[in-house]
């Protein structure tokens, strides 16, 4: 099998790794328009680079990994489809392209895939389960937070997509933790949103929401959203009369209350958890590791996908209602 990483920034090395993981005998060509970071791909992994793809032809791939930046991704996506390439997909954050790329995906037979990293973490597959398994309605609490100049502490924010209103950061916070809030907690049915600025951070959107959701199914969240926190934080406590758990985004951090012994208890679902120097305590590789083998699953097997185009264009409809 022959792929290509479509972006060598952090998140395309990420897959280059990941995927030398899963199998080292794929094929890999790294594309960017970045000599700087052709070449350090290529020392680092040895693997072929090119500046673009508009001299390969139908059939020279198989997969395409595209990790660019947000906007570039529906075009990115058409030219791979056209190019008989199974897709997998960053987070896009606005739905431009979707029904066509769908649809072509349909007509051609290959598989489009995006990736929601959260729908693969231990401890969500665990929250789901107890959610689901309460006797009772549950309620939640869920706030992340993290200083938006922290986010790549090597480069400017204003010079990658958080800076632009239509990806901006809290848009993307919404579009990460939304998919898997939507499938443990269920579809919403009302929405009610306060938005504001707190800092005096050069950009052109709110930098903090306080969002109440209703849930079809009687569950009611309070999620905060913001670039404000200078401690990255992700602190969620679900809570109703026959259950109440806690999280701090964290793989050791899930607990349960057990109100007979009347004592927090730890939840333990790793044998190992893999963590790359530089990045934050809540960033683990096991997650992105599980997506790629869900994404070649598809591929080879047609196995169901946790997560699809369809159902983030709903997604992404509930956080334009949020942004109002």
């Amino acid at each position: 099998m022959k792929v290509i990483v479509i972006g060598l920034g952090s998140m395309g090395k990420r897959r280059i790794r990941l995927i030398r993981q899963y199998d080292a005998s794929i094929g890999i060509c790294g594309v960017d328009t970045s000599g700087e970071r052709r070449e350090q791909a290529e020392r680092e992994y040895g693997i072929e680079t090119a500046d673009s793809i508009e001299h390969m032809r139908e059939n020279d791939y198989d997969c395409a990994f595209i990790c660019t930046s947000p906007l570039s991704h529906s075009s990115l996506i058409h030219r791979c489809l056209c190019l008989n390439m199974h897709v997998f997909t960053e987070i896009n954050l606005v739905s431009d392209g979707y029904g066509e790329n769908i649809k072509l995906a349909g007509e051609r037979g290959r598989v489009l895939f995006l990736s929601s990293t959260f729908l693969y973490r231990e401890e969500i597959g665990c929250i789901d389960r107890m959610v689901k398994g309460s006797s009772s309605t549950v309620s939640y609490v869920y706030h992340i937070g993290q200083y938006l100049p922290d986010w790549h502490p090597w480069e400017n924010y204003r010079d990658y997509f958080v800076g632009d209103r239509r990806t901006n950061g809290c848009r993307e916070i919404f579009a990460i933790e939304l998919p898997w809030l939507l499938h443990t907690f269920g579809d919403v049915q009302r929405v009610h949103a306060v938005k504001g600025r707190n800092t005096g951070l050069q950009i052109d959107y709110p930098d903090s929401y306080l969002v109440i959701l209703e849930h079809e199914n009687g569950v009611r969240g309070s999620l905060a959203v913001d670039v404000v926190s200078r401690k990255a934080v992700r602190n969620l406590e679900v809570f109703s009369e026959d259950m109440y758990l806690s999280w701090n985004g964290t793989p050791e951090s899930l607990r349960y209350y057990d109100y007979e012994r009347k004592e927090d208890m730890p939840v333990r679902l790793y044998d190992m958890v893999e963590h790359r120097e530089g990045y934050d305590r809540f960033i683990i590789e096991n997650s992105y590791f599980h997506e790629i083998e869900a994404f070649f699953a598809q591929v080879k097997d047609g196995a169901a996908a946790l997560y699809d185009f369809e159902k983030d264009k709903r997604t992404l409809e509930l956080i334009d209602r949020i942004e109002g």
